[in-house]
């Protein structure tokens, strides 16, 4: 009886010990951690099938449960948690602001193509310069959406960017991650997984989702978005990611930047990998034999555009070969092989109720038709450029008549033509002023210009659009400084030129209508956050003619300084390919006025610092640089950033005309390529202790 007892007593506590072990409170570590990867894995695999292919094989209630299970293991395990989970979409603090990301392969915007004619001189100049007859090229449908770039280190998403300038753009990590169309961490295929992986698309809204959070906004007493443009971009740069959380953002992939650890050699073929790795791609894109197979998908998607979920302006025709791509290469500010067919506007009928004349920053008067206002592709139009005089002339739109209006390249408003029939015989033609309608001055036109100018460069009109091209985002980004606050500036006489900005004190801002002390204190730390000034930022900014954010950065890069731009020669600004003679005039002609050279004097006594400025002069001045592995005590923007500011370049492959090659953990065949090459390697270590000389 005894031995029966103490078998029974060993039968209890086997049984219980199996319970136990089973218990999900009680399980060994090990089995934890598996059970919880085994959740993700089913949810990451879940979460493709129905964001990124459509093809949901579970029930709402379904995928809901097992959402509950992992997020219930994770909360008491949480040394398990990682941050590429499903549950950690949302999961950042509300940002003060965007820190600057530096794209390590520049984000380029596209040439324009509004007409068929246009198309096929495209595909002629690829052909002549390929020297051959034909070309495979890829179409894709071009989204009206924003783009961005994901970056993938090791599998796992690190971090996300807005294009931004096409070089410079906003870390918005935190708000992509809530995109349920964005994988966390990438899929694991029979693919390898890259070491580095950036990913490149546009991230939009659909058409019903759009119209459903207005119908709710609208209900709430808030105001509503004009377009799906405007709601994707304003949610991508909410500060609290909770807000964009609510958005019901999606996202397709169509490019990629730094890749390294996987090969791809045409656009079909990384388009059929990111859909393996997780990304949603559009499947209406269409690989064509020659220009004509690209201009039928160009006709059959504009004819099928108004059927589609989404906005999409037009088509994107890419040369297919990435070795292709290569040798035709880029001009400043877009890529060779590659153009966007811009589809016919969308037109309407309304009525011109007067045409004004607005006086630009440069002295130049633009007519601009102010309308009955109409909507155009979800956007309500009251006014739309007449260009110039010609052009009214030509057009001969006249006040009162009844007009077709359209959105050029769907985005400017323009006058199309007249509808002359219509006409009552109280309309009357535009004369353009023959002095200034702001400041009184007399009205120029060069001769063989088409332009009508201000010659007063005092001219108030002419100050404040200057003040708001200075202080907007591309120039000295100064939030809070909009044209109601300029207008007051200007009218009171309160600032007479840009640079007077920096001599505002508290005492005359809270004196502006609807201005009070907060508002006030909020203005005055903006200028002073901006005082610190990259060189091309603040060429855009002082509203030099003809210059560009693109010619900025040419300028800067080629200059270095601020004092050799302006003590440059004729011939030295026409050494360089991308100015022409115009361009050359333009510099010329500002830094010989007394009054602009003042307005820098100014700037620069107000401790305006330009960042940077002479390095282009030092030892690394146009060395090339690559980097391969990861960097542990930056990361490779930091790295890619501090290299550019030294003005040297950064590449992403290595060639006998790399200077460096900097190696960090778990490294590419880079490393072996420069061995081979005798191209110089650096450990981190190094690479730091060289660009902090």
């Amino acid at each position: 009886m005894c031995h029966f007892a103490v078998q029974a007593t060993v039968l209890v506590i086997r049984l219980d010990n199996r319970l136990f072990r089973r218990h999900p409170l009680c399980k060994m570590t090990g089995e934890i951690q598996r059970e919880i990867e085994g959740l993700r894995e089913r949810i990451w695999d879940h979460n493709y099938l129905y964001h990124v292919l459509d093809r949901p094989e579970i029930s709402d209630a379904e995928y809901d449960s097992l959402f509950r299970q992992l997020q219930k293991l994770e909360s008491l395990h949480p040394q398990f948690v990682t941050t590429d989970s499903p549950t950690q979409r949302v999961g950042a603090s509300p940002a003060e602001g965007f820190r600057t990301i530096v794209h390590a392969i520049p984000m380029l915007s596209l040439e324009n193509a509004f007409t068929l004619d246009e198309i096929k001189a495209f595909d002629r100049r690829i052909c002549k310069l390929l020297h051959v007859d034909r070309v495979v090229y890829i179409a894709e449908p071009k989204l009206d959406g924003l783009s961005v770039e994901l970056v993938y280190e090791n599998g796992s998403f690190v971090r996300g960017s807005t294009r931004g300038d096409g070089t410079n753009g906003e870390d918005v990590t935190a708000n992509l991650r809530t995109i349920r169309s964005i994988p966390l961490r990438l899929r694991r295929t029979q693919l390898a997984i890259p070491s580095v992986l950036e990913v490149r698309g546009e991230v939009y809204v659909e058409t019903d989702d759009l119209h459903q959070l207005n119908e709710k906004r609208e209900a709430a007493g808030l105001p509503v978005f004009s377009n799906t443009r405007n709601l994707a971009a304003g949610s991508l740069r909410q500060l609290d990611p909770q807000v964009t959380t609510t958005r019901p953002l999606k996202m397709f992939c169509y490019d990629i930047g730094r890749v390294e650890g996987i090969r791809i050699g045409c656009q079909e073929q990384l388009l059929r990998t990111l859909s393996l790795l997780g990304f949603r791609v559009n499947p209406l894109h269409r690989l064509c034999g020659g220009i004509e197979e690209g201009i039928s998908f160009y006709n059959d998607f504009q004819v099928r555009r108004k059927t589609l979920l989404y906005e999409a302006d037009g088509v994107v025709i890419k040369v297919d070969e990435f070795a292709l791509r290569k040798v035709l290469g880029r001009v400043s500010h877009s890529p060779r092989w590659a153009i966007a067919g811009k589809f016919q506007a969308e037109q309407a009928i309304t009525k011109v109720r007067e045409i004004i004349v607005q006086v630009g920053r440069t002295g130049i008067l633009t007519p601009v038709a102010i309308l009955e206002p109409v909507r155009l592709y979800g956007v309500e139009i009251s006014r739309a450029t007449l260009h110039n005089e010609d052009e009214v002339k030509r057009k001969d739109v006249r006040a009162g008549d009844t007009v077709i209006v359209q959105r050029a390249g769907d985005v400017i408003p323009e006058v199309v033509k007249s509808l002359t029939k219509y006409r009552k015989g109280d309309e009357f033609p535009f004369k353009m002023p023959s002095v200034c309608p702001s400041c009184g001055s007399r009205i120029i036109r060069r001769q063989s210009m088409v332009a009508h100018r201000c010659v007063n460069i005092s001219c108030p009109a002419r100050i404040k659009q200057s003040i708001v091209h200075f202080a907007g985002k591309a120039g000295f980004d100064i939030a809070g400084l909009g044209i109601k606050v300029v207008n007051q500036l200007v009218e009171k006489e309160i600032i007479k030129r840009p640079s007077q900005l920096f001599r505002l004190d508290r005492e005359t801002l809270i004196s502006l209508e609807r201005m009070g002390p907060r508002s006030a204190d909020n203005l005055l730390a903006a200028i002073r956050n901006s005082r610190s000034m990259t060189l091309e930022r603040l060429l855009f900014a002082i509203g030099i003619p003809e210059i560009g954010q693109q010619t900025a950065r040419i300028l800067a890069k080629r200059f270095g300084t601020l004092s050799r731009l302006g003590s440059a020669s004729k011939e030295e600004l026409l050494g360089i390919p991308e100015i022409g003679p115009s361009t050359t005039t333009a510099i010329t002609e500002y830094f010989a006025n007394q009054e602009n050279r003042a307005v820098i004097e100014e700037l620069l006594t107000c401790r305006v610092q330009i960042k940077g400025e002479g390095t282009r002069l030092g030892p690394l001045a146009e060395k090339r640089f690559v980097f391969t592995g990861a960097l542990s005590r930056m990361t490779r923007d930091e790295a890619t950033e501090r290299v550019r500011h030294l003005g040297a370049r950064v590449s992403t492959s290595v060639s006998s005309q790399t200077d460096y090659v900097v190696i960090g953990v778990n490294p590419g065949s880079k490393g072996a390529k420069a061995r081979n090459l005798g191209v110089k390697i650096l450990s981190e270590e190094e690479f730091s202790s060289l660009t902090e000389q």
